[in-house]
């Protein structure tokens, strides 16, 4: 095997009969290096947009949730509070009960969720610091602060002196059927400010409100939907999380950012990696310009072929100088994408040259963005093996004849 491999790298760097030869086994190579680029490129593009993504829901989401795992509610989520405050690395816990109501205001109305927080509950997150009308509120009052969707939808902006109305059905109680009003209770709420997260889920349907106003409006006493976390800046979120988890039991679930989102991360996920499939894909089909290459080849060198079959040669070395030399073509290609795929992925890093569009001001980021992850190069290897052994195989079949 080794003299085949350094028969087929004579070929490979020797200077080819017919012309023809040359230039498709350059296309070919051309194409795979090509084809390996965009992958890599494309599978750190959706690294950089999850890592936006993450990086944006950070500002909102706590580090740690905590919720039931069966029903809706938490039956008294002081006393969770008080448990993961025990645990080393949580630095606050609050209770917070989010639910769906109708907001409605001069005619205007829009599903959203409430969210209810306690006093305080900007320690948990950045919510100030996305404040884009308005300020954030940490007080008792009836007050709310929408998404900016929601605000846009409902047409309400602070210090305008205009409250909006929510309702939500009544969880106990009989009905009154001729008097539909009075399965809803419903609150009056002043606009003390409008946040934006750039994320549709929580721009357009978002409200947060006063803990005591949502118990109120649901009709909770100590119960929550969730206790959120703040850790310490030391902590590591998977150990606490561990810790959480054997003190809490099988009645509640830990959730880190990732698994609050996991749906949000499980399309980014699929997208990326249906789109890596494509990708693979058509690098399969730019490797048929390397068996059109070793079959010119195979043409080329028939004559010394039977050169070294005269001399003792067997007809598996024969076979194995043509498939060591596809080997060789694909490695070749896929080294060269593998070197401009990361230069381009480090410079677009850097320099930010391709860029999204639009006005700069009023995006996340302008340029795309991209976080190369050494751990996608295995997946880009796995690839580039599978074709190899694939053109390998076909070339084998070509040299019997």
């Amino acid at each position: 095997m080794k003299l085949a491999f350094r028969i087929a790298l004579r070929y490979l760097t020797a200077p080819k009969s017919h012309a023809a030869t040359g230039i498709i086994t350059a296309i070919a190579v051309a194409g795979l290096a090509l084809t390996t680029a965009a992958l890599l490129v494309v599978l750190s593009v959706f690294n950089g947009f999850r890592d936006v993504i993450t990086a944006r829901l950070s500002l909102l989401d706590p580090a740690i949730a905590i919720m039931p795992a069966t029903g809706k509610v938490i039956d008294d989520g002081d006393k969770v509070c008080k448990i993961a405050l025990d645990i080393a690395g949580v630095d606050t816990a609050m209770p917070v009960v989010s639910e769906r109501a109708l907001a409605i205001h001069g005619g205007l109305q829009q599903p959203v969720v409430l969210k209810g927080v306690p006093v305080g509950y900007s320690t948990i997150n950045n919510i100030d610091s996305l404040m884009v009308d308005g300020r954030w509120n940490d007080s008792d009052d009836n007050y709310c602060v929408p998404g900016s969707g929601s605000a846009l939808a409902l047409s309400v902006f602070s210090g305008t002196g205009e409250p909006i109305v929510v309702y939500a059905p009544q969880r106990r109680g009989a009905i009154n059927i001729a008097s539909p009003i009075g399965a809803f209770r419903s609150d009056t709420l002043a606009v003390a400010g409008v946040f934006e997260l750039s994320q549709d889920g929580y721009d357009s349907q978002l409200i947060f409100v006063t803990l005591d106003v949502a118990r109120r409006l649901f009709d909770y006493r100590k119960e929550a939907t969730a206790v959120e976390l703040r850790l310490s800046a030391d902590a590591d979120v998977a150990t606490v999380a561990k810790s959480l988890t054997a003190t809490l039991g099988k009645e509640y679930v830990v959730k880190n950012r990732m698994m609050q989102q996991s749906e949000a991360y499980r399309m980014i996920n699929v997208e990326k990696w249906m789109t890596s499939l494509l990708l693979a894909f058509i690098m399969l089909i730019a490797t048929f310009n390397i068996i059109g290459a070793m079959s010119l080849l195979i043409t080329e060198k028939r004559e010394n072929m039977a050169t070294l079959r005269s001399i003792g040669a067997s007809n598996s070395l024969v076979r194995g100088i043509f498939m060591a030399e596809s080997i060789l073509l694909a490695t070749v290609g896929a080294a060269i994408g593998i070197v401009l795929g990361l230069a381009l992925c480090l410079c677009q890093q850097h320099f930010g040259w391709l860029t999204l569009g639009g006005d700069a001001s009023t995006m996340i980021v302008s340029a795309y963005p991209i976080a190369v992850e050494w751990t996608d190069l295995p997946v880009v290897l796995l690839v580039i093996v599978l074709i190899a052994s694939f053109t390998a195989g076909i070339t084998a079949l070509l040299s019997r004849r």
